[in-house]
């Protein structure tokens, strides 16, 4: 078997990472949330939770990764010496394959979008952009199309190796991903009326904070950070023992939190400025955006024109990141289990990524057969993964580490074999064991309205 790679560079470690983790739900979703559930007040909650819950797990997949220097599956089956424990990680593996079949899907409609954009086709009042989102998604081969692209183009990137395939994608990809959006933040800020929007955002309103806020803040710290699907776990693996894992985190929590704020800066003041509120979901960036960026800068076209064409590139990359370490995660799998080379590896993960994605495209409209108790197949490889896969999968890697791997081989990664200072190794070690696990609970029966 080939030689593992390894990430390069500090730099290499930090932006890749925060890769995987900013993605589409940055854009959707944390807006979304932090404006209607008190501004200010919901972002410093959401901060509070990146902390209490976030870190500590990333570290905890950090740790895991590392000590092993294998894929998911193999490293949690030589921490537990052969145990059960080992199908949290083949758990993992299953999870992001499902996830990237249907994540690709979506990241299809964003190149869709982007051509439209090019060739000038997303222009029109609200019910021509709603009935071209309807037409596209349930088109049966033009979505598929799209799909594959995408899954082919991260597959271009993956098969290449960690350093210069994976490291070198995301020093060009994570830096043009955040121009592009300060861009657009700053042609959003500058319309007329744009200051309402910033206040939705900004100012903060306590008074809107309930039991129901914290457990949303939670979740979203949960699912933002890419916990429980063996991401981390992989990326991980390629770290050096001089990484520090827990400084580590907490820059790329800090990131992926900066990119979410800006994407609530470049939403809601265009949004504002034309008397739109904005809503959530795939239905934001497809439905909604292009008419508000159509209503918002009627009056200069040009400028429209381009910032739709930014808009829909910007939604590319940050899906592209994402996709980039869900295919990792499968490729070191199958690679290493299989004892092949990395790129028939990389060749079988593409492969049955392709085939989900496939199904979950047509489940969209072309299919009407697809569906399973009401819900489209994309919607229900949706639900298994985020409902039930995802927190499962945290939740026993926090149960793993916190209770059953050797306190010694912890402290050792968390210190970097005593190079570092553990000042805060109690504090961690606490957390894994009793917070996090707490944490994760709340949030799998918050989401079935349990709590």
């Amino acid at each position: 078997m080939e030689t593992r790679g390894n990430f390069g560079s500090k730099l290499g470690v930090i932006l890749a990472t925060a890769g995987s983790a900013v993605g589409l739900g940055n854009i959707w979703r944390f807006p979304y949330m932090a404006g209607h559930n008190g501004g200010a007040a919901f972002i410093l909650i959401y901060l509070g939770c990146i902390f209490l819950l976030g870190i500590p797990g990333m570290v905890s997949e950090f740790i895991i990764g590392r000590h092993s220097s294998s894929n998911a599956a193999r490293a949690y089956r030589n921490l537990s010496g052969g145990k059960p424990w080992a199908v949290v990680g083949y758990m993992g593996v299953f999870t992001s394959m499902i996830i990237l079949g249907f994540y690709a899907v979506v990241a299809g409609w964003c190149l869709q979008y982007l051509y439209a954009s090019v060739a000038g086709q997303l222009g029109g009042d609200s019910a021509f952009v709603q009935t071209y989102f309807k037409e596209f998604s349930s088109h049966p081969l033009r979505p598929v199309f799209w799909t594959v692209v995408f899954i082919l183009i991260t597959h271009g990137v993956v098969v290449n190796g960690v350093r210069n395939g994976i490291e070198r994608a995301s020093k060009l990809l994570m830096p043009t991903l955040f121009v592009l959006l300060v861009v657009i933040v700053v042609a959003s800020c500058l319309l007329p009326g744009a200051s309402q929007g910033i206040e939705f955002l900004l100012k903060p309103d306590f008074g809107k904070v309930d039991q129901s806020v914290l457990l949303e803040a939670l979740g979203q710290a949960f699912f933002s950070l890419s916990l429980g699907t063996a991401c981390l776990c992989t990326y991980a693996s390629y770290f050096s023992r001089q990484t520090n894992l827990a400084r580590s985190a907490i820059q790329i929590a800090l990131i992926d939190t900066l990119i979410a704020i800006l994407a609530g800066l470049m939403i809601f003041p265009a949004a504002f400025s034309v008397g739109v509120s904005p809503d959530s979901g795939p239905s934001l960036i497809f439905i909604t955006l292009p008419n508000v960026f159509n209503r918002a800068f009627a009056s200069m076209p040009l400028v429209g024109y381009i910032i739709s064409i930014l808009f829909y590139a910007l939604l590319a990359l940050a899906a592209l990141t994402s996709t980039i370490s869900m295919h990792e995660i499968g490729t070191a799998f199958f690679y290493e289990e299989l004892h092949i080379n990395r790129k028939r590896g990389a060749w079988i993960e593409t492969a049955v990524c392709v085939i989900i994605g496939i199904f979950c495209s047509l489940s969209c409209g072309a299919v009407d057969r697809l569906v399973f108790f009401g819900r489209s197949f994309l919607d229900c490889c949706d639900y298994l993964t985020a409902q039930i896969l995802l927190p499962l999968g945290a939740f026993l890697t926090c149960i793993f580490l916190g209770w059953f791997v050797p306190r010694k081989v912890v402290l050792d990664e968390f210190t970097n074999w005593g190079t570092l200072r553990g000042t805060f190794f109690h504090v961690y070690l606490f957390a894994v064991r009793f917070v996090c696990p707490l944490c994760i609970l709340s949030v799998f029966l918050h989401q079935f309205g349990i709590i």
